[in-house]
């Protein structure tokens, strides 16, 4: 199989991108349009790709499931909760094309697939986000602050 992004490892983004993107996606996810758009300002044209990269850390992992000779194995399941994922996205019109577009497909994947039932988005994107930026500053060591 000739690698893409689905088998090759994705290059760790920079601390302050992780930074920029979850700022961003967590500011809609709480309903603070105007922090979302001070982010988006700050951050510019950049933020389309900056969340590009986050959806594809967080969908990509997930939705990996192991070949078992074409038979169904334990992660078989989200095929079928990516089906609804989208026909959900499709439902609500959201447009993948824009960053809220992307930011609301991140937090609708995190809520849908990576929160328990009665579990806090919220805290799981903070703990995506510090995954990110653990990854980040072992990759970019110059970013590390010293206390």
């Amino acid at each position: 199989m000739p690698e893409n992004t689905v088998t090759a490892p994705l290059a760790p983004m920079a601390p302050e991108d992780v930074a920029d993107a979850f700022a961003y996606i967590r500011a809609l996810q709480a309903g603070d349009i105007d922090t979302a758009c001070a982010v988006a300002d700050d951050t510019g044209p950049e933020l389309h790709r900056l969340l590009l990269d986050v959806a594809a850390r967080v969908l990509i992992p997930v939705t990996v499931a192991d070949d078992h000779d074409g038979e169904p194995c334990a992660h078989s399941f989200l095929a079928a909760a990516l089906g609804r994922l989208l026909l959900e996205l499709l439902c609500h019109g959201v447009c993948l094309a824009n960053a809220p577009g992307i930011a609301d497909t991140i937090t609708r994947f995190t809520d849908n697939i990576l929160t328990d039932e009665h579990g806090d988005v919220a805290d799981v994107l903070r703990q995506l986000e510090a995954a990110g930026m653990k990854q980040a500053m072992e990759a970019h060591p110059a970013h590390r602050t010293t206390a």
